[in-house]
């Protein structure tokens, strides 16, 4: 394998500034920068000081005057309803611009905020871009979000208006997004002016009289007007978004994007980490809600010329495990990227792959996994079904694009399984433990990465950069806390085991759940796994492992559960202590498809929990207290 990382990361470590400098070519500047990068600006220095841009204008007009008028820009697939849309980049120039006059129609000027909060439609997209496109900060809330959370956010943020939508979609049931919208207002002691609502044909609603617009009526009256607005240039280093980490505990943090150095890491990423060139169909099947939706849905596959697809559905259930071989075959798409507990999910439902083999995948050429760990039986059965290359890779709603990953643009470096593989340019990661110090090779420590961040990472929190300090700073000086845990192996390759939440102390032994988790998948009766400490008097913590089991097994409980203790001995030793396994149908997850560990740590030790609000089915919770209880455990 013919790699160029190691050659371009010694040159990004060798120059930081001229490595961005080079990279920041490929985007249009309304005015260039006075410094790359200036060390006594912000919490910590900031990327392109003095530079003016605007990312509407290099995520659509510049494609449009460039010769891509006529290509598909976006494609919204709703396996939900059945329908397919597509906007070229002069058709969604339109959109945009005639929602950017409904915006300014309505007040919105540079520096306002609007939030978001829809479900997976085109038009969402066209918000983010209505609002970069006049210098609106947006902030996109998960649509389908409780009314408190919702609240929260509108009170954080202070919104001039609100798009919004009548309904979101989910499999076999009509989500209202108005009465939570109404009962957001209600609870939020700061008011919107406007809230701009997109009737959906599955389930229309009222709108109050005074504050609420029909979205549909108002963009078709500015573009039978013939409006046009221009992109307004805004400093690379304002804000084009701040997205709310989902944490819903006292006051949410606001993660803030600028837009100088976000155009210009996502640009760069895009050929050289996920080796898609200009042209071709790029798939990230996550929520415009959450970080991966913000980055690899809407901003980078546009700033580069691309055709993204906007997909509305599941990976099962919408109709069967091949909706996602339908759409790559449909599309043409040569790269998705999603959570490796999607790829659970169809495994769970066609263990064989029987699907896959039902659609021309030969355009397809490589799978990005990213959002939890990516245990290495689900990349060994996705690469034994797709015949492409399954890459790993890592990063956080804090840093927008990947901090580590097998840079496939670059040429792809040898798979080391549960391993995200190698840093990016960029990002110096290391290993420290909770004193501070360098750890050995090999050893499991606080995973860190050396200031400053490179551009495209969060500048601060929104109106908070003492909490900035404190929550990512403070803790290792000279360092970015990710709050993950991991090692670096002696080839220079990460591998991320937990969140540090998430090692347990067993009888004095740091251990990771990630690499016990990793033991149990390999269990070929095993679709998934989540494997948390518990409370135990003697070894004050011991591991407690639950498992879903792959369909049409129909072998005994107990003897699968036995054998699982067995391997996690076999592997690991009689140091992990594991010996309870406990078989349930589903394991609960976040709506974006992260397993609620914590939450069920918190049910098995008897301690106080809240409903988390970015869960996908409440009801699982009383699935994992029944299947504790038969066991004795958490009662």
């Amino acid at each position: 394998m013919n790699s160029r990382y190691h050659e371009v990361y010694d040159g990004w470590k060798r120059d930081p500034e001229g490595f961005w400098a080079e990279a920041a070519g490929a985007i249009d500047w309304v005015k260039p920068w006075d410094k790359v990068f200036d060390p006594d600006r912000g919490v910590y220095g900031r990327w392109f000081v003095g530079a003016e841009c605007n990312t509407c204008f290099n995520a659509v007009d510049r494609h449009v005057a460039g010769g891509r008028a006529d290509q598909v820009a976006l494609i919204h697939d709703s396996a939900i309803t059945g329908t397919i849309a597509k906007y070229t980049y002069a058709e969604l120039k339109r959109e945009v611009v005639a929602l950017a006059s409904v915006l300014k129609n309505q007040g919105v000027r540079k520096g306002d905020r609007v939030i978001i909060y829809m479900p997976m439609v085109a038009e969402a997209a066209f918000a983010m871009l209505a609002c970069a496109r006049i210098g609106a900060i947006h902030s996109v809330v998960f649509g389908g979000f409780a009314a408190r959370e919702l609240a929260t956010r509108i009170d954080d943020a202070q919104p001039r208006l609100i798009i919004s939508a009548s309904c979101g979609l989910e499999p076999g049931r009509v989500v209202a997004y108005k009465p939570l919208l109404d009962g957001a207002i209600a609870i939020a002691r700061h008011k919107p002016e406007r809230c701009l609502i997109l009737q959906r044909p599955q389930q229309s609603c009222e709108l109050t009289e005074g504050r609420d617009l029909d979205y549909a009526d108002q963009v078709a009256r500015e573009r039978a007007a013939g409006a046009n607005v221009d992109c307004v240039p805004v400093l690379a280093t304002d804000p084009l978004y701040v997205l709310y980490t989902s944490g819903t505990t006292g006051q949410p943090k606001g993660v803030v994007r600028d837009n100088g150095g976000h155009m210009v890491a996502l640009k760069w990423s895009m050929e050289n980490e996920f080796g898609v060139r200009p042209g071709e169909v790029f798939w990230a099947a996550s929520d415009v809600g959450w970080v991966v939706g913000h980055s690899y849905i809407v901003y980078a596959p546009l700033l580069h010329g691309c055709t993204t697809v906007l997909f509305e559905g599941k990976p099962v259930g919408t109709p069967d495990a091949g909706t996602f071989w339908r759409v790559i075959s449909e599309h043409g798409v040569v790269a998705l990227f999603t959570a490796p507990t999607a790829f659970r999910a169809i495994k769970g439902q066609d263990p064989q792959g029987a699907f896959v083999a039902k659609y021309d995948m030969s355009r397809f050429r490589t799978l990005f996994l990213a959002g939890e760990r990516a245990d290495p039986e689900t990349i060994k059965w996705a690469e034994k079904q797709l015949d492409v290359p399954v890459i790993d890779h890592w990063w956080q709603t804090e840093t927008g694009s990947p901090m580590s990953q097998n840079p496939i643009g670059l040429g792809q470096l040898p798979v080391k399984y549960g391993s995200p593989c190698v840093p990016m340019p960029g990002y110096d990661i290391q290993v420290l433990d909770d004193a501070g110090h360098p750890v050995a090779s090999g050893t499991l420590g606080n995973v860190v990465v050396k200031l400053p961040l490179p551009p495209g990472c969060l500048p601060t929190l929104w109106n908070a950069d003492e909490r900035f300090r404190q929550a990512y700073l403070a803790e290792f000086p000279g360092y970015y806390k990710t709050a993950d845990a991991g090692y670096i192996d002696e080839d220079g390759y990460l591998f991320i085991m937990a969140r540090t939440d998430d090692i347990i102390n067993v009888a004095g032994h740091r251990l990771s759940t990630g690499g016990m988790e990793e033991v149990v998948a390999e269990h070929p009766n095993v679709a998934e796994c989540a494997v948390v400490g518990i409370a135990d008097a003697m070894k004050g913590q011991i591991p407690c492992a639950f498992v879903v089991l792959n369909s049409g097994v129909d072998r005994e409980n107990g003897a699968i559960e036995r054998e699982i203790v067995q391997l996690v001995r076999d592997r690991i030793g009689a140091v992990a202590a594991l010996k309870t396994v406990v078989t349930i149908k589903r394991l609960p997850k976040t709506r974006s498809g992260k397993i609620l560990r914590a939450t069920m740590q918190k049910i098995a030790d008897r301690q106080a929990w809240t409903m988390p609000a970015t869960i996908d089915d409440p009801a699982i919770l009383d699935e994992i207290t029944a299947a504790l209880g038969q066991r004795g455990i958490g009662v």
